[in-house]
């Protein structure tokens, strides 16, 4: 989720499948005369050289097929440029093909290279590494801390997570709280009183899983900064104050709406999935309480809609609410391409961080991250 994302568009037979093979020194798609033979997108993660560093190549069908799924394969390969930092667009010799590909990566803040067969490999790398769009939040936690300072992980331990290893997001902010150079207190909420108790100063900071966040708030002082690891995620990919806005539409539901849970990951759901049972849960509880019927009418609304992975519905007009998932897995320009449309669709969005905060009432409470430090060196 942190690499450089470059995908390659183009006409069928554009040479772009060879290209990619040339870039990562080794078959990474299936190259022949046959119209159409790249079907779906192809990914590989790679090293590249001159500065550009960990990247992902993403191959795309040609956007002018005209097979029977040729429709089918465009609309998949259109659906990349919400995945992309680069576009490369791979043009015959003597052809200016399918244009429009550039225009709409152009208007989505998308940088566009234009490759034409004959140009060298290490031309285009020189290319890639110029247009490489700068690092905007180089730290998760942003000016919440610094040097020396005492950090306190409230860390759950997700059933989820394979066996002997937490999660994604958990790893990433403990990593780089040891090179900042912090004091990380790991804790799981079971432990949080003994943990508390063993500080002897108030720490700078207090991370939590946003699932527990109502009860590490009641187990901590007041005085506490408080945030999630899916709060920082959401500051360091996405736009924060539109998330935080969205959280306000929450209080607006009724039996009525719709409301869509955006995870941005694939996985086998159990019984504690927090985007499939537990903030669906909460969600009818409060609309259930603000209609003044039982709690035992949760089955009554609002209607929830979940899309997983790369899925996100092209129609988002019928949706009154998109709670998107702390995207740990996805990268900066999936979140905000996603946030984009939601913007243009008229539809607010938040994440599973932000509105757990607004469904127990901390929203207020919460801190969020500021413009991160430059790393040194």
């Amino acid at each position: 989720m942190e690499r450089l994302h470059i995908a390659f568009f183009g006409a069928v037979n554009s040479g772009k499948s060879t290209l990619v093979n040339a870039i990562a020194g080794q078959q990474v798609s299936l190259v022949s005369p046959v119209p159409g033979t790249t079907t779906d997108p192809v990914r590989k993660a790679i090293e590249l050289p001159l500065g550009i560093g960990p990247a992902v190549l993403i191959d795309t069908a040609g956007l002018d097929d005209s097979s029977i799924l040729g429709a089918e394969r465009r609309r998949r390969t259109l659906a990349i440029l919400d995945q992309t930092d680069i576009a490369v667009i791979v043009r015959r010799e003597t052809a200016a093909d399918v244009p429009d590909i550039g225009t709409l990566a152009a208007q989505a803040g998308i940088p566009v290279i234009c490759y034409t067969r004959g140009e060298t490999v290490e031309s285009l790398l020189a290319r890639i590494a110029a247009a490489r769009p700068a690092e905007v939040n180089p730290y998760l936690t942003g000016n919440l801390v610094q040097e020396g300072d005492t950090v306190l992980l409230v860390m759950p331990q997700d059933s989820e997570a394979p066996k002997g290893r937490i999660i994604l997001p958990q790893v990433q902010v403990l990593r780089e709280l040891l090179d900042r150079r912090c004091n990380a207190l790991c804790c799981t909420p079971e432990s949080l009183a003994g943990a508390s108790a063993s500080l002897r100063e108030r720490p700078a900071l207090v991370i939590t899983d946003s699932q527990v966040f109502g009860l590490v708030d009641r187990s901590i002082p007041k005085d506490w900064p408080l945030t999630s690891f899916s709060i920082l995620l959401a500051s360091a990919k996405g736009d924060i104050r539109t998330f935080t806005e969205g959280a306000q539409a929450i209080g607006r539901l009724n039996s009525r709406s719709r409301v869509l849970i955006a995870e941005a990951c694939t996985h086998v759901p159990d019984t504690e999935d927090i985007g499939r049972v537990k903030i669906p849960n909460l969600l009818r509880k409060r609309v259930a309480a603000g209609c003044g019927t039982s709690g035992d009418s949760l089955l009554a609304g609002p209607r929830i809609d979940i899309a997983a992975g790369n899925d996100f519905p092209e129609d988002l007009s019928p949706y009154d609410l998109i709670i998107h998932c702390g995207a740990c897995v996805a990268n900066r320009q999936t979140v905000r391409a996603r946030t984009r449309k939601a913007r243009l669709a008229g539809v607010p969005i938040t994440n599973y961080g932000i509105a757990l905060a607004y469904l127990q009432g901390i929203l207020e409470r919460v801190v969020i991250p500021g413009p991160a430090p430059r790393k040194e060196g």
